[in-house]
């Protein structure tokens, strides 16, 4: 998975347990790509995304600033250990669970 990517999905991670809130600003791209020893485009990237998902607003001046998208990710972060749970109940493995949500999203 290419780093812009591992970012943004660690953001998506921190939304769905609800450690970051609406209105919050995340780090400054240049603060992340020299405390991570990346390219700051790398770091702006995976912000660029996250604006097109929603969960972030880029200003200039303000930096990425989480919206009130954020919400939805922790309604997912109720829902995805029930999930995981009734897989494990029939037994269904990570990467036949995996498939069917890739098989759901038509990916």
């Amino acid at each position: 998975m290419p780093l812009f990517e591992q970012l943004a999905a660690s953001v998506r991670f921190d939304a769905v347990k609800g450690t970051i809130r609406p209105g919050e600003r995340l780090p400054a791209a240049r603060e992340v790509a020299a405390s991570l020893d990346i390219n700051v485009h790398t770091v702006l990237r995976a912000y660029q995304l996250l604006r097109e998902e929603g969960l972030v607003d880029l200003r200039r001046g303000r930096g990425a600033v989480v919206t009130d998208h954020v919400a939805q990710y922790g309604e997912l972060g109720d829902a995805v250990p029930l999930l995981v749970a009734q897989a494990k109940e029939v037994g269904l493995g990570v990467h036949a669970l995996t498939a069917m949500i890739r098989q759901e999203y038509g990916s």
